[in-house]
């Protein structure tokens, strides 16, 4: 009875909600509204832009470090109602945000079909699928009783009297009555337009209420129709064909009026299919069915594609009116590292199987492989390299950070980011790997073993399978171990951060007397002794200083060092990169050969089984793996790291 109880609460609870107030009176009582509320009134890319932008945005810093190169300089905002959706798709967001802005505004963008141009998976349907959620959750609108396009109330002043109501009421007037409105004006109300009815309502793509979608239709079955309704044949036996009421207006522009009409996949339609779409940018008219006056339209027309379809379509010269009519947005996949990841934690997040146990690194793993994919070739730097690059990471040689621009990379690979692994394959061999798994458990080991069966099984391009088995089996190999090493040697050591910490400290300490000519001072014997050179050599040998970089090396650090102290910043072993790296690198080597032993099972004795024990704690407690998980890829190191040792 109990549980009764409370599943009707939460039916009245919804049913409540559900009967919220709407407005229903007469076109005077309309005109009142609108002359208190002004702002109710909107065209249809106004609505939607206020809409997305009134739920909050916030503009990035171009000039701070991360932002300045990834995106060229361009001012860049982060839309709040996109911020959970979607990840490394910022510059398409701003660059759709600014069409929207400018059509609100009457620019020439109003007049615009907005075209989605990108490679499968790119997140182009996703992404109108997400705007049409928007509209659905925007204010409701006015519109005529009966309006089978439910067009703007408004429409009922006559032209002669649109300046001085415009002037009273605050609002821009513009539009025509629908044939069919204006029959039942004269013949229902006797032209006393302001006893028509008007009622409120909200846009619902599954109600077909301002949104509407055309697919892509076969050459030899498009009919028109589709986009701008029919003739009721039942009726020509009793109207003449020029008479309003045997219209059917339930095309997609019809449906669509006020709201949104979205083309998928554009350009697989013939292009007098679309001559249709150009009148409804151009003149803002669509035509009706029969002998009737063209219709009034006002909506934002989505549209998106793939490269290929792109091309053939613009290749064709009679096709230019519609392109001229056309504002493209590419939409090239992610290629920031960190940002694909959180698009695979997002999708696995609303899945079943967000309960998995998935090992660190798994997904970076997978994220890597996509990425590497997407990648073109750069005479600048190997793609790893490129790759951590445009993920804001410092790449370290021989002691500097090395400075390559990511707007040069960029600008050399004008067509990165439109060819390569999409994340739909990445999710198909992940949910493969997910669903092989006996234990619940994934792991980088058999991920990319599944997606080597991915790229087997699935691509079909020989040169691309062979490029993406290289990235696979080679890059993305080595550059796993050298994670997995790195990571090892942090849990095989106990208090890592403090011993890290630590050969900071003396290295400062050294280096600051090596390069100021004074000598140092023991902590406990206050003895004062020479700058411990061997000391020294021993941690900048672990990155290549060698020679005479040795003293640029340590002025730059100290430099560095002070430089931050005088800005009151913390400073710490992962202050300097070039430095953090070479102390890695140096407690990686010095632990190397005993967590080789420790990792064979055959050769453990007792110590070293407890050391084992207390190793795979450590991966549990501080790293997120757990018993599987950790003993696999501990099992992976000893027959992959060290199996030369």
């Amino acid at each position: 009875m109990a549980r009764n109880n409370e599943f009707l609460k939460l039916i009245k609870k919804q049913r409540s909600a559900k009967k919220k107030e709407r407005f229903e009176g007469s076109f005077l009582e309309y005109l009142e509204l609108v002359k208190n509320k002004p702002g109710s009134i909107k065209l249809a890319h106004r609505r939607l832009y206020e809409t997305i932008k009134d739920r909050g945005l916030e503009t990035l810093d171009v000039d701070s470090e991360n932002y300045r190169d990834i995106f060229n300089g361009d001012k860049i905002r982060t839309y709040n109602y996109f911020e959970k959706e979607f990840f490394g798709m910022e510059s398409v967001i701003n660059k759709l945000m600014r069409f929207l802005k400018s059509a609100a505004f009457k620019g020439e963008e109003s007049r615009q079909v907005l075209l989605l141009m990108g490679p499968v998976g790119a997140g182009k349907s996703a992404l109108v699928d997400s705007v049409k959620r928007a509209l659905e959750n925007a204010e409701e609108y006015y519109y005529l009783d009966g309006c089978p396009i439910r067009e703007e109330p408004l429409h009922l002043l006559p032209r002669s009297l649109r300046e001085e109501f415009s002037e009273i009421l605050g609002v821009h007037i513009e539009g025509d009555l629908c044939p069919i409105c204006r029959h039942r004006l004269m013949n229902e109300y006797d032209g006393v337009y302001e006893n028509f009815p008007v009622k409120q309502t909200g846009f619902s793509q599954r109600g077909r209420r301002g949104i509407a979608m055309v697919p892509p239709m076969d050459a030899n079955s498009q009919d028109v129709s589709v986009l701008i309704g029919t003739e009721d044949i039942s009726k020509l036996d009793l109207y003449p064909e020029d008479d309003p009421r045997v219209l059917s207006l339930n095309g997609a522009f019809n449906v669509g009026n006020r709201g949104i009409v979205e083309f998928v996949e554009v350009f697989k339609n013939e292009i007098e299919f679309l001559h249709t779409m150009l009148t409804a940018t151009q003149e803002k008219r669509v035509p009706t069915p029969g002998k009737n006056d063209m219709l009034y339209f006002d909506g934002v027309i989505l549209s998106h594609c793939n490269e290929s379809e792109w091309n053939r379509f613009k290749s064709e010269h009679t096709n230019e009116a519609i392109l001229d009519r056309v504002l493209k947005i590419e939409v090239p996949y992610v290629l920031e590292l960190h940002q694909e990841q959180k698009i695979y934690e997002k999708i696995i997040g609303k899945s079943d199987f967000r309960g998995a146990h998935i090992a660190p690194h798994t997904l970076k793993i997978a994220s890597m492989f996509s990425v590497l994919s997407r990648l073109q070739p750069s005479n600048k730097c190997d793609l790893l390299t490129k790759m951590k690059i445009y993920n804001g990471e410092a790449i370290i040689e021989k002691g500097r950070v090395k400075k390559v621009d990511i707007r040069d990379l960029k600008d050399e690979a004008k067509h990165e980011g439109m060819e390569g692994i999409s994340t739909r394959f990445i999710m198909k061999a992940l949910d493969a790997a997910l669903s092989d798994s006996d234990n619940g458990m994934i792991t980088p080991i058999n991920v990319v073993d599944s997606m080597i069966k991915q790229v087997k099984e699935q691509v079909i391009d020989e040169d691309a399978q062979t490029r993406y088995l290289e990235i696979l089996q080679k890059i993305i190999r080595e550059e796993y171990l050298r994670i997995l090493e790195t990571e090892i040697a942090k849990a095989f050591i106990s208090a890592y951060e403090e011993q890290a910490q630590s050969l900071f400290d003396s290295y400062l300490d050294n280096a600051e007397c090596y390069t100021t000519k004074t000598r140092t001072k023991d902590k406990i014997t206050r003895e004062e002794r020479d700058p411990d050179e061997k000391f020294m050599r021993t941690i900048e040998e672990m990155i290549s200083v060698t020679g005479s970089a040795r003293d640029g090396f340590r002025n730059d650090v100290t430099a560095y060092m002070f430089s931050k102290m005088r800005k009151g910043e913390t400073v710490d072993y992962k202050s300097y990169s070039p430095l953090k790296e070479a102390i890695e690198q140096y407690l990686i080597t010095s632990v190397k050969d005993i967590a080789r032993i420790v990792t064979r099972s055959k050769s453990r004795d007792d110590t070293q089984k407890k050391k084992y024990t207390d190793m795979i704690g450590t991966l549990i407690e501080e790293y997120g793996y757990n018993e599987s998980s950790a003993e696999e890829i501990l099992t992976y190191a000893s027959n992959n790291l060290w199996r030369d040792s």
